[in-house]
């Protein structure tokens, strides 16, 4: 199954605790309802073994092709209006892109 990822920090101005209250009410039941999405997932890496942790939260999207995600899911006005309130809560974005193997 084809998967969106996103590693992220938090912008400095929002909690983990003010994340967790969106993700919970708002970002998580938006990404689980849009078109092609089968799964949302948000973990908040808590530990690194040997060193210090690039990201903080890790996104992963599971969807059933990444082509029909983004004609389908991310041109609609509810995606267009969850990034303009997403982008300023984090930094550090990477969007990656990926096929589940086993």
């Amino acid at each position: 199954m084809a998967k969106r990822i996103l590693l992220y920090n938090l912008a400095d101005n929002v909690t983990d605790e003010e994340f967790k209250e969106y993700v919970t009410k708002d970002k998580g039941p938006l990404i689980s309802s849009l078109p092609s999405v089968k799964k949302y997932e948000l973990v908040k890496v808590t530990g690194a073994m040997g060193g210090k942790i690039p990201y903080k939260y890790v996104g992963i999207v599971h969807v059933t092709s990444l082509d029909e995600f983004d004609r389908k899911a991310a041109k609609t006005q509810k995606y267009q209006d969850f990034l303009k309130k997403f982008g300023p809560m984090v930094k550090d974005l990477l969007m990656l892109s990926g096929e589940g193997i086993y």
